[in-house]
């Protein structure tokens, strides 16, 4: 039997949940376009501006360095001013900064406009998980996740798709004007539906409820799901950045499938995803549901790293690493949410959402020195450990008895 969840919404109508998941969702969706929007454009920037790939690489490392620190901040600015002013001046940032890179003339004016980014990039975890939560209904809150986790891979798989052909028709500054305008336009879109992204007013605080605004600190769960999302991130950086590379390296796989095989696991991914969202709908079953889906993800993982696979398997077999961790994704997103007190939404999500910025700006610095000398099964050894660990972690997290705060 499913379980309701504290501090869910009520029961609403399909309609009024639907259009807060499809609102939240394509805000989700934009934040991963903006996480990718240089990475495709790396051959152009790298001629333009006579720039290394650590250095643009290194690019990468700011954005994230920056989301991590205001991921967490956003969080208390959520709890306090509510989640849409916050939202819309993440996605206005994001455009002014593909704007910026577009206008670029320095390395340095890029590393900048990836600060501004960075900033943009920050709010939306905190506003998203506090806008589904409070705002869907319990029983259709891990079909919310659900739409949340595929419109961010939707996001990933976009950016190569929208920015590449405009690049090499035209030009990498004009593929990043484009990237800005989408932005606004979606910025635009939820303006104008601003009234289903509101929230009631919280009531003000007592005396004395001042010093409850930390206590969540002192929950043991959260900091578990901090360095669940921490793996998580090592793992999807690997796989994003690494494994087609390092897969192409082990079992000679056409340099033309190399793309297809990380569009693969994209799509593949959106699908476990969709899937997963029905598991997820008994939460007293998600941490077997992470640990399954990544427990299976490892040993596909560990087959290519060590068996002699057939290059025609390799793509087949991304597909398959990416529907098994997609099928976990909703029920992960689940772990969080059991371990959040009420009124403290933004404020976990914020901190624990910080481990997935983190990961990514740490994971690039230690693989890539596995590629640079050419320790390509160490690259998908690697990954393997990183599985296991977030199976661990899921029933660390489950050990942990949920704890109630103040009111923020």
């Amino acid at each position: 039997m499913s379980t309701v969840l504290q501090g869910s919404a009520p029961a609403r109508p399909l309609r009024d949940d639907a259009g807060v998941i499809g609102l939240v969702g394509l805000a989700h969706l934009i934040s991963h376009f903006c996480q990718l929007l240089l990475p495709p454009l790396f051959p152009w920037l790298r001629e333009a501006f006579d720039a290394s790939y650590t250095q643009l690489g290194f690019l990468m490392t700011i954005f994230f360095v920056v989301s991590c620190s205001v991921q967490a901040a956003s969080g208390f600015l959520v709890d306090r001013h509510g989640p849409r002013p916050v939202l819309f001046g993440g996605l206005a940032l994001i455009g002014l900064a593909a704007f910026g890179f577009a206008a670029s003339t320095s390395y340095w004016m890029l590393a900048a406009c990836a600060l501004v980014a960075g900033i943009g990039n920050g709010v939306f975890h905190p506003v998203d998980y506090t806008l589904l939560n409070r705002k869907v209904s319990a029983p259709r809150l891990g079909h919310a996740y659900s739409v949340h986790g595929i419109t961010g891979s939707l996001g990933w798989a976009l950016t190569p798709a929208l920015l590449v052909p405009i690049a090499i028709a035209s030009s990498w500054r004009v593929a990043l004007v484009c990237g800005g305008a989408l932005a606004w336009a979606v910025l635009a879109l939820l303006w104008w539906n601003r009234k289903t992204l509101d929230l009631p007013k919280a009531a003000p605080k007592a005396a004395g409820e001042e010093g409850a605004t930390f206590d969540f600190l002192r929950i043991p769960a959260v900091w578990m799901c901090f360095w669940f999302f921490f793996l998580f991130a090592v793992v999807l950086s690997v796989v994003q950045a690494f494994a087609p590379e390092a897969a192409r390296r082990l079992h000679d796989v056409p340099v033309a499938w190399v793309a297809m095989c990380l569009t693969i696991y994209m799509v593949c991914n959106a699908g476990g995803v969709l899937v997963g969202g029905f598991l997820a709908s008994d939460p007293s079953r998600c941490e077997r549901v992470v640990a399954a889906g990544f427990g299976a993800a490892a040993l596909v993982a560990l087959s290519i790293g060590l068996l002699p696979v057939p290059a025609l398997a390799i793509p087949v077999l991304f597909g398959a690493m990416g529907l098994a961790s997609g099928i976990a994704g909703p029920s992960r997103d689940m772990l969080v949410k059991r371990s959040t007190p009420d009124n403290a939404s933004g404020r976990v999500y914020g901190i624990v959402y910080a481990g997935l910025d983190i990961g990514q700006a740490i994971a690039p610095l230690v693989f890539g020195r596995l590629m640079d000398h050419g320790q390509y099964t160490g690259v998908w050894m690697g990954l393997v450990a990183a599985q296991l660990l977030l199976v661990a972690s899921a029933f660390n997290v489950r050990r942990v008895r949920r704890t109630r705060l103040a009111p923020a």
